[in-house]
């Protein structure tokens, strides 16, 4: 007579194999989508820089007290930058050169706009972060697949420690909205299924299952949560919600990369896989 145990993975493997079944004919797609839905934040912030460009200039120089030279270098980085190494992510043209500017960008951001002790910018910017560590570890399959004849360990490594990392960091954004506004015995309850979820994907513990399940949530809270085109324009809160709907459509792009390329070596399912 089977265990409970040996009941559920029996279930959990049956289940696997019929989302796999249906999601056959998009995998194909999905590294693509992911990787556009990562860059999301950066095409909306640059092109938000634009167009607000004298806006961005006059709080740069009387709220953050940059001199007027340095407030224009400052912005038009930001967008040169954001730019470029989105497009170069998406042609996957040298994406390691283009994460780091990325990343880059964050950084200097959050000293930039004064907004390097607001948890909530920095949760959310760690998930961003988590995005980009995915694409690059994703880079780093790429080159082993090319030098297959060259010695690869301490590319492997470093690509299952990036996979680690990505798949951490990730998991912020949900913990940051997790602990935000009002509660509700519904919140609670949705609260815990995000969170262990969320566990899950950073232990690498049925990591596609979860993932899959923060992308289809994240998706619809974002929604209904950061539905920046219900509110006039002219209203000030427009901006900061079209801001956290483009970081989550970040996030959610890392977790439909994770769902691709699955957790890596440093996780309970491929350590399983051993035995």
């Amino acid at each position: 007579m089977a265990t409970v145990k040996e009941q559920m993975e029996a279930f959990s493997t049956k289940a696997e194999d019929i989302l796999d079944s249906f999601g056959q004919p998009l995998k194909p797609y999905i590294p693509a989508m992911s990787r556009f839905l990562i860059i999301a934040t950066f095409l909306e912030d640059s092109l938000r820089i634009i167009m607000q460009w004298s806006d961005q200039l006059t709080f740069m120089q009387q709220s953050r007290h940059f001199p007027t030279g340095l407030s224009h270098l400052f912005l038009g980085l930001n967008v040169i930058v954001m730019l470029a190494a989105s497009f170069f992510i998406v042609v996957k043209k040298h994406q390691a050169y283009a994460i780091y500017g990325l990343m880059g960008v964050i950084v200097a951001q959050a000293f930039g706009y004064g907004l390097i002790f607001d948890m909530s910018f920095f949760l959310r910017n760690l998930s961003v972060m988590g995005g980009l560590m995915m694409v690059l570890s994703e880079t780093m399959v790429k080159r082993k697949q090319m030098f297959a004849a060259l010695p690869q360990m301490s590319e492997s490594n470093r690509r299952m420690y990036l996979q680690l990392a990505g798949r951490i960091l990730l998991i912020f954004l949900f913990i940051g909205s997790a602990f935000h506004g009002d509660w509700s015995i519904m919140r609670v309850a949705v609260s815990v299924c995000g969170l262990a979820a969320c566990i899950m994907v950073a232990v690498g513990f049925k990591a596609k299952w979860s993932a899959m399940f923060l992308v289809l949530f994240l998706s619809v809270l974002n929604v209904f949560v950061n539905n920046f085109w219900s509110v006039q324009h002219s209203y000030y809160k427009r901006d900061f919600l079209r801001y956290d709907f483009f970081q989550s459509l970040s996030t959610v792009g890392g977790f439909l990369l994770l769902v691709s390329t699955g957790p890596g070596g440093l996780s309970y399912d491929e350590k399983k896989k051993e035995y």
